[in-house]
């Protein structure tokens, strides 16, 4: 018989109607989304990431082209955190390859994408943070929520995470966020 002798709590998963750039709650707050490895700031969740806090954008461009003193190298299944503001910072994840589909692969890369959420569980775990998402990876990169759902308890939940994700109302989804 197997005794389950790691006694740490297990996040909670809990599903919103809202603007995850508005996250909800008290405490710290990680809001996690995924990047491209182009380097390309101008589709999808990162619209509104940008308007809210033009300094995360300005941060990721940095990263992108190697200016960021500090940060983990570009590449696949990285994450750069950047505080927004007192007691919120953005995780941005790179998780996606490219912008387009090639020969009928979307641009999303499952296991960078399950690296990266691991980096957000540390990070969380350290400023003792919640985690807030939109359906990360299941816009415009062409991901499954069917395989990022799973993903998001086995890395962030198990970890004693707890996570918010927030789907848009259907009259405010704009500039194909998701």
């Amino acid at each position: 018989m197997s005794v389950n002798t790691d006694h740490r709590r297990r996040g909670a998963l809990t599903f919103v109607a809202g603007d995850a750039t508005r996250p909800v709650g008290d405490g710290a707050r990680v809001l996690a989304h995924v990047c491209n490895d182009a380097g390309r700031w101008g589709k999808g969740f990162v619209v509104p990431v940008g308007r809210r806090w033009p300094h995360v954008r300005q941060a990721f461009l940095a990263w992108h082209h190697g200016a960021a003193a500090g940060e983990p190298p570009f590449e696949l299944g990285q994450v750069q955190v950047v505080e927004a503001e007192a007691g919120l910072w953005v995780a941005n994840m790179l998780g996606q390859h490219g912008v387009l589909p090639r020969d009928g692969v979307p641009p999303i890369r499952y296991d960078a994408l399950r690296q990266a959420l691991g980096r957000v569980a540390i990070v969380a775990r350290d400023h003792g943070a919640s985690v807030h998402i939109p359906r990360i990876g299941c816009g415009l990169a062409g991901g499954s929520w069917n395989v990022v759902g799973p993903m998001v308890g086995q890395t962030l939940c198990e970890a004693g995470v707890d996570v918010t994700v927030y789907d848009l109302p259907e009259a405010r989804k704009v500039d194909g966020a998701t």
